[in-house]
């Protein structure tokens, strides 16, 4: 394996992904949302955000493939054939940045054979750049990062987004009687806060693998384990805007069994 190309691809992506930090201060809370074929929300800047980093990259790496939330919807899914591909969320917590709440991110994503290699966030609410993938250690801006080690307990923050499925809303009332909750709009800060300490643990029903390709690179050397209650996204086979939905728990060993302890509960 040549080191060197994915050295590469780190650093042009930290370099593009940073690069449209500008652009989201600029458009933020003012862009218009409008309503997407699949009832989410998308405004200009997530358009014009996915544009400028497919573009870079093409340029820079020519074979390798792109996919982005904000890809033209199509029916047919995209197989992965390539070594290197790439996946971005140009703005996760869409809902949040047009009605100016601050919690929203640029989430890229580097897969290998389709595999999470590393992951770059901008997280815009604390304008610094997460980033960090197996190997190569996590970092919150300059500090190396790593997940809460406590083992859970009444004070323990997790991040939990209220469910599509109105059948996981006992999960809901199971986790606000056992823990502090964070419902901060964006899987992937959820996700990210978890492996660089600021949250303890994270319980989810609703994300899609866009949300959270970026931040899952990050979790091996943050210490973070990761449980699936659907099939696991990675490694990517292919890519389709109509993937299920993605359940699962994550934090340290301990938050890890306490969560899927509650949630496990009928």
């Amino acid at each position: 394996m040549n080191l060197f190309e994915t050295e590469q691809r780190i650093e042009a992506a930290k370099a593009l992904v940073a690069a449209q930090a500008e652009l989201m201060h600029r458009e933020f809370g003012r862009a218009k949302a409008e309503i997407k074929y699949d009832g989410t929300r998308v405004t200009a800047a997530d358009i014009a955000i996915s544009q400028a980093i497919q573009r870079g990259l093409a340029e820079k790496f020519p074979g390798d493939q792109f996919f982005s939330e904000e890809l033209a919807p199509d029916d047919m899914p995209v197989p992965v054939t390539s070594r290197f591909s790439w996946v971005l969320d140009p703005i996760d917590g869409t809902n949040n940045y047009a009605n100016g709440i601050v919690y929203c991110a640029i989430s890229l994503a580097l897969l290998e054979n389709g595999s999470p290699a590393y992951g770059v966030i901008y997280d815009m609410a604390r304008r610094i750049l997460i980033h960090g993938g197996p190997g190569r250690g996590v970092w919150d801006g300059e500090r190396q990062a790593h997940v809460r080690t406590e083992p859970p307990g009444s004070l323990s923050l997790i991040g939990f987004h209220s469910p599509v499925e109105k059948h996981f809303a006992a999960d809901g009332k199971r986790l606000i009687e056992n823990f502090k909750i964070r419902g901060l709009g964006s899987s992937t800060l959820h996700l990210a806060y978890a492996a660089i300490g600021l949250l303890d643990g994270v319980v989810e029903h609703n994300n899609r693998m866009w949300d959270i390709a970026a931040a899952c690179a990050l979790l091996p050397d943050a210490g973070v384990e990761i449980h699936y209650l659907t099939p696991a996204p990675f490694p990517l086979r292919e890519f389709t805007l109509k993937s299920p939905r993605v359940r699962y728990v994550a934090g340290n060993k301990a938050t890890c069994e306490a969560l899927f302890g509650l949630i496990a509960q009928q």
